[in-house]
């Protein structure tokens, strides 16, 4: 059974919207961040952090693409924008961006880890609500 994780742009978000091309911006800077801890300490640390190569099929243009490895421990993530309708308090309604991710029935327990802290990491630099994939949710932006 497919798993999904969803990071939430709330309201106090770093930003309160956010396109499937600057999410794929996002992945190209994490690969480069982790290739340069690989050169600090000597090894090619980016092939073991992040063993991804980022694809797109032409019917989810702009708003799904996939990862996928060609390490054996490693299959696939996918990851979605879309937007959601969510009720206030006072009874006024807004409408949330977020960021899906799932992980198909074919992905490996290398997956969900990796998923994670691609998850965290996004959810960091965008200071957004985390919902893991467990049912936990993790708050990364200033509240109140």
């Amino acid at each position: 059974m497919a798993s999904n994780a969803y990071i939430k742009l709330v309201p106090s978000s770093a930003k309160g919207d956010i396109s499937t091309a600057e999410v794929k911006d996002l992945f190209q800077y994490f690969k480069e961040i982790t290739a340069k801890t690989g050169k600090q300490v000597d090894w090619k640390y980016n092939e073991a952090a992040f063993p991804y190569e980022l694809k797109e099929m032409e019917d989810g243009k702009g708003e799904w693409f996939y990862l996928k490895s060609a390490n054996d421990r490693y299959n696939i993530i996918l990851l979605g924008v879309d937007k959601e309708t969510v009720h206030n308090e006072d009874g006024s309604e807004h409408e949330q961006t977020y960021i899906q991710i799932t992980l198909p029935e074919t992905s490996t327990y290398g997956d969900k880890g990796k998923a994670n802290e691609f998850c965290r990491f996004l959810a960091k630099k965008l200071k957004g609500e985390l919902h893991l994939f467990n049912g936990r949710i993790m708050y990364f932006y200033p509240r109140k």
